[in-house]
């Protein structure tokens, strides 16, 4: 039963810091090119696909219409935020990567807890309990 609330605790905190991202893109999208300039990137053509991606990626495990593209936003998310964490405290700026290690944690119990809430499961995440029956 724990595993229930650890798994849509986490998995609606992460979509809420990816969806409240994808509208800080949409919003502030000069604030967002110029925060991207200060990190080293000037590729300001990566902000609409960025938009996309943070508005798929947590839809693609919520909605989990199909395990395999439900890991694979996993995946997706588990670089973009670690990347992210990386490029702020590459520039040595650490509080830029809280966000992003606040979202690697709870995107490790989101995936971890998913196999214990969902019907299909996915093969990837560690087993949450082994039932034994007895030989006869």
């Amino acid at each position: 039963m724990i595993e229930n609330y650890v798994y849509w605790i986490s998995t609606a905190l992460l979509s809420l810091l990816y969806f409240a991202s994808a509208s800080m893109y949409i919003a502030k999208g000069d604030y967002v090119r110029n925060a991207q300039a200060e990190l080293g990137y000037s590729a300001s053509h990566l902000v609409p696909f960025m938009i996309a991606v943070k508005v798929l990626g947590p839809a693609a495990i919520l909605w989990r219409f199909n395990v395999a593209l439900s890991d694979l936003a996993y995946a997706g998310m588990f670089y973009h935020l670690l990347l992210s964490a990386l490029a702020h405290l590459g520039v040595r700026k650490p509080k830029g990567s809280i966000p992003a290690i606040v979202g690697l944690i709870l995107l490790v119990a989101s995936f971890m807890t998913q196999n214990a809430v969902r019907d299909l499961p996915s093969p990837y995440p560690p087993l949450t309990a082994v039932i034994q029956t007895p030989l006869k």
